[in-house]
């Protein structure tokens, strides 16, 4: 032994122990020489793979080309330990691999253990810093579950594995753009388990259409494609490019409607369901519940239609079954001569009467017996207003001979020397000089009155009923075949010219000796 001691300088590591005895010297040590490190590099073949690869601790700047005896001297007994790592001041960036973030506070055995050791050899050593490499998934758990890239630092950083601040969705193959920049992770990568396990999907999600991440408010009616009518940057905001069929809304847009803009009607949001049943349930009832029957108004389209609201179908058919049938020259009269006489439409009691319209002319002047209530039509007639039809044998005057052809306004309208029109009615009297001038000069007046139905009819103004063997003077003998006018001479009295048919003495002389 004491041979023995004065060989060797002392024991060896624990983990060299085994290379204890002189017939193991040379398998360190160079005969007449030092430690080689070819030796320990010999023995030590995944520290000299590292090296040769230019990898790891060993084979940076401040370890390549030293000796290994340097650091890692022996025979110093069983307990000594030929690492003799200062972990405090060891700087982790020489293997390769700086400690960032959450790593530069974590112990090494947090990462350097069995279960993060691939290779079985280095796995089998008692105790090693070797056996890791730099991808993440050596110490961390895949929580993606191979459905993603191994490099974990495509997307995450040291400091915090959530959120993936390093992840760029420009970089996807569906690229975020308006409101979708908004929309959280999970919004669209749902999470699951998956084998047991929490999990979230980021990838295999289909996105060739909206419908794929939303619900299709319209029930496919316009086909998968929704960018053909809305935008990323609001569902409610439509494009107007013109190119959206509204007839697959089962509302065709059709005349006027075609020319409003869709937030007239859709006026909470585009998607939102616009009741569109009747008229009124966008357009105000323009007539006021006119024509409102038993609580319930009918439908404009039953007089309108989409080409505009002026325009009306309303028939003279129609318009007979009310209780004012048109006729005449009312079915010429425009609808607004008698519902729109003031500043609003009017259909409701504007009157059944002729006067509820018209201006009676004849008011206070006709006796009521003959147009009881201002009844025009007792007279008038809607076809022509002059065309009067009135029973004159219902008056003290009976319309006789030339007298019934004439018009009511022969007798009845009067013009004064000033060209002022009047009426006469119940104050016009029957007698003949109250229309006709008296041609005679006042010759045949009795009792303050002419007599002419003593001479003349109503056919004509000849004097057929006149007899002169019913006056003072007979003819009878020559006197039956002489003219008039031999006898009865025109006279001139002042400015008025008349024939003389009275004579105050009915002698031979007065005609024969002339």
């Amino acid at each position: 032994m004491r041979g023995m001691a004065q060989i060797s300088p002392g024991d060896l590591a624990k983990v060299h122990a085994h290379l204890e005895g002189m017939a193991n010297c040379t398998l360190c040590h160079t005969l007449g020489a030092k430690v080689s490190n070819e030796k320990c590099l010999d023995c030590h073949k995944e520290i000299k793979k590292r090296v040769d690869e230019s990898k790891g601790f060993h084979a940076s700047s401040k370890v390549k080309g030293k000796d290994c005896t340097i650091c890692h001297s022996d025979h110093y007994g069983r307990n000594y330990d030929i690492v003799h790592l200062i972990k405090d001041k060891f700087d982790h960036g020489d293997t390769g691999y700086k400690l960032v973030g959450k790593h530069a506070k974590k112990d090494c055995q947090d990462c350097h253990k069995k279960e993060n050791i691939a290779d079985k050899q280095i796995k089998s050593k008692q105790e090693t810093f070797l056996g890791l490499n730099d991808l993440c998934l050596t110490c961390h758990e895949d929580f993606h579950q191979k459905t993603l890239s191994v490099n974990c630092l495509n997307c995450h950083v040291a400091d915090a594995f959530k959120p993936a601040s390093k992840f760029d969705h420009t970089r996807a193959k569906y690229q975020l753009k308006g409101k979708h920049t908004e929309v959280s992770c999970e919004k669209c990568h749902p999470k699951s388990v998956r084998n047991g396990k929490g999990f979230q999907q980021f990838s295999g999600l289909q996105f060739p259409n909206c419908v794929n991440c939303h619900k299709d408010p319209h029930e496919s009616k316009f086909g998968q494609n929704c960018t053909q009518c809305h935008v990323e940057t609001s569902f409610q905001t439509v494009k107007s490019s013109g190119q959206f069929d509204h007839s697959k809304t089962g509302y065709l847009l059709e005349g006027r409607h075609g020319q409003v803009a869709c937030k007239l009607c859709h006026k909470l949001s585009i998607t939102a369901p616009v009741k569109h049943e009747n008229c009124t349930d966008c357009h105000k009832d323009y007539h006021k519940n006119q024509f409102m029957k038993d609580g319930k108004s009918p439908d404009c389209s039953e007089c309108h239609d989409v080409t505009g609201f002026t325009k009306f179908s309303y028939s003279f058919e129609r318009h007979n079954l009310t209780k004012f049938k048109l006729d005449g020259a009312h079915l010429a009269t425009p609808c607004f001569e008698c519902h729109k006489r003031e500043k609003d439409w009017n259909f409701r009691g504007i009157g059944e009467r002729c006067v509820d319209c018209h201006k009676d002319i004849h008011q206070n002047l006709i006796d009521a017996k003959f147009y009881p209530s201002q009844k025009c039509e007792n007279c008038h007639r809607s076809s022509v207003w002059s065309e009067v039809k009135f029973d004159h044998q219902l008056t003290s005057f009976a319309l006789e001979g030339k007298h019934s052809a004439l018009t009511c306004r022969r007798c009845h309208f009067k013009m004064n020397n000033e060209n002022v029109v009047s009426q006469i009615f119940n104050d016009l009297k029957t007698n003949c000089e109250s229309c006709h001038n008296d041609v005679h000069h006042a010759q045949f007046g009795e009792n303050n009155g002419l007599t002419c139905l003593r001479c003349h009819g109503f056919e004509n103004w000849k004097p057929e009923k006149f007899d002169h063997n019913s006056t003072r003077f007979k003819l009878d003998g020559g006197h039956k075949d002489v003219a008039c006018i031999k006898c009865h001479k025109p006279m001139i009295d002042g400015n008025i010219r008349y024939i003389n048919y009275k004579f105050n003495e009915i002698l031979c002389a007065t005609c024969h000796l002339q």
